[in-house]
């Protein structure tokens, strides 16, 4: 069992950048996938959850607008989609396997975090 985040990235305030989460092992479409992040000195905090049935879910609601996620079942993989990014998303996104979206259960599974990179 694996999840696999894409590798993160450098961009300037105000680009782009989409993350994948790609599962080995298992199949992804049966569970809940969400993403965390974690900024330098800061406490980590949800981004997005998308449920089994492929509902958005926002855990912080001011990136509404601006962050995305979907799913692609043929490559079992989640995206989270980032636009006009700004200096303050700058963190290590986590994707999370879950079994819902507002529970945390011991049998979450996380991947390894990916460094994103804003410049102002």
């Amino acid at each position: 069992v694996q999840l696999q985040a894409s590798e993160g990235g450098w961009v300037q305030a105000g680009g782009s950048l989409r993350l994948a989460c790609t599962a080995s092992g298992f199949t992804l479409a049966t569970w809940a996938v969400g993403w965390f992040r974690q900024a330098p000195g800061k406490e980590r905090e949800g981004v997005l959850c998308l449920t089994s049935t492929d509902n958005s879910i926002y855990y912080t609601n001011s990136l509404k607008g601006r962050f995305a996620i979907s799913r692609d079942h043929t490559k079992n993989t989640v995206f989270l989609q980032m636009n006009n990014l700004k200096y303050e998303d700058t963190a290590v996104y986590y994707c999370v396997r879950k079994r819902e979206c507002y529970s945390t259960r011991s049998d979450d599974y996380w991947g390894k975090g990916t460094q994103v990179t804003v410049s102002s």
